[in-house]
């Protein structure tokens, strides 16, 4: 069917299936278009190639679009840029006459858009998003309970913050790129939170630079194929690496005991058990489990500064209170401190509201963290040495003598020092009972202590 010198208004009139000849080309081939079921015409190029005849389709008619314009608008194409199109084709065609023509360009195409696709779902799997997901379950498998802080941390300030810098690729990413990133973070008064992402950036990187010598690390770091880590030549700032642990006073700690010690049930009975235990870290306590308590000691497992390695045992012995506190909990399950019946431990975060909800407004700025440190500054000035200090609450034990040559355990001096804390927070006359010794016989176990301390020092520098 051969179009008359309207073909806009033959178009209209086509039957459903028919196709129309518009006109035979110059270049070669001719327009055709055919009415489609749903009543859309599609324009086609028809050209013969080795005795056989071929239709590549050019796109729908726009009967909207100015007729004489040579571009395709948003909703299809003009006679005229119909037209067009099919001299381009021609051209491509003539060009690879000898090599399979058109045929043979749109194989070439497909092959070329399934290569851009391959790399375009190659990419995806190397962003910075995918290099932190997978330092983050790295960190999980080696049991760090840092992962969570850091995925949040890199959710909340990387992924929604800059999108377009965490779906790069990580080999991509540039120093310029993270101190964006820092930058607007400490404008926003989180200088802390841009210390710690930083030091998580930069290990992950690392990470996959050191999976090709380090074979503890996991293969998937290989994929990223990082070679300089982008966030090394940046600089961390140490006015923002103070913690606010603003130690408790041994008043506040006395007004704490002093709450604590009345509440009923689970609650209770931990922040009691976390007082009277020298303020342990609370994530490490709340993963106590009932396999590793006795009747007047528990271990709970220290893994604080030790990535790649098993995690430190730490005995810390029970005085008469904190034992009954440890007794005040159901024994069911694995875990000690739980609100699942023992299958699950509770929450840092749970912990905390169970410390502030009891404590409210009685004390300014009151933070569970402040236990440990307050703890720590008491024992200090009952004489207690930074060595035995350090033993009670697991910090401070490095070098190769104290991992391979010390072997005491230090439970007699933990529990001295543990007994100097409870005369300190409930004195004689709070205790409502007789106390062991006088205040000057009290003051002698102190300076005993203390002296023991020091010449526990005096040895290990002698040595």
């Amino acid at each position: 069917m051969t179009a008359s010198n309207h073909p806009a208004a033959s178009l209209r009139k086509l039957d459903v299936g028919a196709f129309m000849t518009i006109e035979k080309l110059a270049s070669g081939g001719s327009l055709q278009a055919r009415k489609l079921v749903d009543g859309s015409v599609q324009f086609y190029w028809r050209f013969s190639h080795e005795g056989r005849t071929h239709r590549e389709p050019i796109g729908a008619f726009d009967p909207g679009a100015p007729p004489k314009k040579l571009e395709p608008s948003r909703l299809g194409y003009s006679t005229a840029a119909a037209r067009e199109r099919c001299r381009q084709l021609a051209t491509q065609h003539q060009q690879r006459k000898h090599s399979g023509g058109l045929r043979e360009a749109r194989v070439e195409e497909r092959a070329a858009f399934e290569e851009r696709k391959v790399a375009q779902a190659e990419r995806a799997t190397r962003t910075l998003a995918r290099l932190f997901e997978t330092y983050v379950g790295h960190l999980r498998s080696q049991g760090r309970r840092s992962h969570a802080d850091a995925a949040n941390i890199f959710r909340n300030h990387v992924a929604e913050a800059w999108p377009k810098i965490a779906d790069k690729p990580a080999a991509e990413v540039k120093a310029e790129d993270v101190l964006d990133i820092l930058r607007r973070l400490v404008e926003r008064g989180h200088g802390r939170t841009a210390n710690k992402l930083r030091a998580y950036l930069r290990a992950a990187n690392q990470c996959a630079i050191d999976v090709r010598a380090v074979a503890t690390l996991p293969v998937a770091f290989r994929a990223f194929q990082i070679e300089v880590n982008p966030v090394a030549s940046t600089k961390r700032d140490p006015a923002f690496d103070t913690a606010d642990k603003r130690p408790m006073s041994a008043e506040e700690l006395r007004t704490y005991w002093a709450f604590i010690k009345r509440i009923d049930g689970p609650r209770g009975a931990f922040l009691r058990l976390h007082l009277l235990t020298g303020g342990q870290r609370v994530q490490q306590l709340i993963r106590l489990r009932w396999l590793d308590t006795t009747a007047d000691a528990i271990t709970i497992y220290d893994g604080k500064g030790r990535p790649g390695r098993p995690a430190r045992a730490h005995v810390v012995p029970l005085l008469a209170k904190a034992a009954t506190a440890l007794r005040e909990f159901p024994r069911a399950g694995a875990f000690v401190v739980s609100t699942s019946g023992g299958r699950l431990p509770i929450e840092p975060s749970t912990a905390s509201n169970w410390a502030h909800e009891t404590v409210a407004e009685a004390i300014p700025g009151f933070q569970l963290k402040r236990v440990r440190s307050g703890v720590e500054t008491l024992l200090a000035s009952q004489g207690v040495s930074r060595e035995i200090r350090g033993h009670l609450q697991s910090h401070g034990l490095t070098g190769v003598q104290y991992r391979h040559y010390d072997g005491h355990d230090y439970l007699p001096e933990k529990r001295r020092a543990l007994e100097l804390l409870f005369e300190a927070i409930e004195p004689p006359k709070c205790a409502g009972r007789v106390r062991s010794g006088s205040a000057a016989e009290q003051a002698k176990r102190r300076r005993a202590l203390g002296k023991l301390g020091r010449d526990l020092d005096k040895e290990m520098r002698a040595s």
